[in-house]
């Protein structure tokens, strides 16, 4: 598997905080919270290639939501649905796609603000599987060129929140390196950066008995 040089860049940076939000756990027990499911909306931009290893890039437009139920000591599971949208990235064609994603999501938080009860920053990295639907574009067939595909993806990074009150917070930013297996007439496989900011919310905490 060949992968571009941002996609090797964001692997590194996703290990990197993994690394340092393993560590800092182990020193803080800040992050043995109750289950708590947190909600995410985002704006965000994908810079993807034709096909790999040419300069022919272009940005995806699109926006996403994605959930993310603690279970224990900052360990969650995570889902992600995105849609994202380029038109005229070759010749006259447009690309459209939707992805669904779920795995696990690691979030380390980091210190409280004075007046509220609760961690002002988090950090979070996370790794999600599942797959791909694109649609309304041009993708080569047996038969020949054909409107849609799916595929395989899979998207690799991490980013960091920010509480404005006990609900509320911000997505300051995401970045994530993202797979996926569309047919393109190369190496059938894209390795794009996605690039997204936006507003959280929580919901109050859920205690199991």
């Amino acid at each position: 598997m060949r992968i571009s040089f941002c996609g090797r860049l964001l692997l590194a940076g996703a290990a990197a905080v993994g690394l340092f939000s393993g560590a800092a756990s182990a020193q803080s027990p800040a992050a043995n919270s109750p289950a708590a499911l947190e909600v995410a909306l985002t704006y965000a931009g994908e810079r993807a290639q034709i096909a790999p290893g040419t300069c022919g890039c272009f940005w995806l437009q699109g926006g996403g939501a994605d959930a993310a139920l603690n279970l224990w000591k900052g360990i969650a599971a995570s889902a992600s649905l995105t849609g994202a949208h380029a038109s005229n990235y070759y010749s006259t064609f447009d690309v459209n796609k939707i992805a669904y994603l779920f795995g696990p999501r690691y979030t380390y938080s980091g210190g409280k603000m004075r007046a509220l009860k609760h961690q002002q920053a988090q950090i979070f990295g996370e790794a999600l599987f599942g797959g791909v639907h694109a649609f309304n574009g041009a993708f080569p067939a047996n038969s020949g060129l054909v409107p849609s595909a799916n595929s395989f993806a899979m998207q690799v990074g991490g980013g960091i929140n920010l509480a404005l009150s006990a609900r509320i917070g911000i997505r300051v930013f995401q970045a994530d390196y993202v797979r996926t297996d569309l047919p393109n007439n190369y190496s059938k496989s894209q390795n794009d950066l996605r690039l997204a900011a936006g507003v959280t919310y929580r919901f109050r905490s859920l205690r199991f008995k």
